[in-house]
């Protein structure tokens, strides 16, 4: 039902996935004009021009994949995204100094001198042109449902990527499908990226474990194919899904070993990473904390102050 638009981004990534089927466009893409005129294209390939469009899905509020929805507003289209998500779009620029305020903090509390803390926070900066803020229209929750082409949508919540996230299941020639952001990949294991509190003040959320009870929970809804956010589709979901966690599963098992004495997760990333340029400090530290989580609700390691910054270790040490 749906097909796919390649759309250029600025980012490491490299180019994002929109799908379109009858007016329903699913992630447009960031905004620039080489990822609008590539929309265009695709969309003049269907006979579509932009004010044709009804209806924009957002599957998680990051700029590659929501940043061209405003100009779909403006033409016309409804925005549909999840309550997080739409509140993250109406204020990207807010959200983005809220969680650059919590990370300086949390990153020299992991070890990270105080001027590569606010250099890896900085950086995002670079993002806002590609995220003009955006109104949603309908603010959608696991167990609505959409109607695309006469076809049901059924909305569902994941978590582990971003705030927000949704997937959009379907029925389509006797085969369940979704569409899944990037959530699940072909050919590359999603980073659980490093959240702040919903609030400030509130606990940290707990972003690998959660994804991977939820990846496990996505899993067994029984997929025939996938639909994700970049690169290729999936036709074996659980086949797919069983490598990412199973590769989750071998690097939870290298950080436990790095955790030889008492460590602090900017040791736990160099272990990992070796030298990891400053601009991709953000996701090291995501994945060495990430699965210090996993270790921690285990009940194999243990955290604790020391001075200014937290310590991991063994829980029989």
């Amino acid at each position: 039902m749906f097909t796919r638009i390649s759309v250029p981004t600025p980012f490491q990534i490299g180019r994002v996935n929109a799908y379109v089927a009858g007016r329903t466009v699913v992630d447009p893409g960031p905004e620039s004009e080489e990822a609008w005129s590539a929309l265009l294209d695709g969309l003049e390939a269907r006979n579509l021009v932009p004010g044709d469009v009804e209806q924009v899905l957002v599957t998680h509020p990051h700029p590659d994949h929501f940043g061209l929805a405003s100009r779909l507003r403006e033409a016309g289209a409804r925005v549909l995204a999840s309550e997080t998500g739409a509140a993250i779009m109406a204020d990207f620029g807010g959200r983005l100094e809220y969680e650059q305020r919590f990370f300086r903090e949390f990153f020299e509390r992991c070890g990270l001198s105080a001027e590569t803390a606010r250099t890896v926070t900085d950086l995002p900066t670079a993002f806002l042109p590609y995220a003009p803020d955006v109104e949603t229209d309908r603010a959608l929750t696991a167990g609505d449902n959409v109607t695309v082409r006469e076809t049901t949508l059924g909305v569902d919540a994941v978590e582990g990527h971003a705030p927000g996230e949704l997937v959009f299941d379907f029925e389509v020639d006797g085969q369940h499908r979704a569409v899944v952001g990037d959530n699940v990949l072909a050919h590359i294991t999603p980073n659980p990226l490093l959240q702040p509190p919903a609030e400030s003040g509130r606990p940290r959320p707990r972003v690998l474990p959660r994804y991977n009870d939820s990846l496990g929970r996505f899993r067994e809804a029984g997929h025939d194919q996938l639909l994700p956010g970049h690169g290729d589709r999936i036709d074996d979901p659980a086949g797919r899904i069983d490598e990412i966690l199973t590769a989750h599963e071998k690097r939870t098992g290298r950080v436990f070993e790095l955790v030889e004495g008492p460590t602090v997760p900017a040791d736990v990333m160099q272990g990992l990473f070796d030298d990891l340029p400053v601009t991709e400090q953000f996701s090291g530290l995501s994945e060495a904390v990430g699965h210090l989580d996993v270790l921690e609700a285990r009940g194999k390691v243990r955290q604790r102050e020391s001075g200014d910054v937290v310590v991991y270790e063994r829980a029989g040490d």
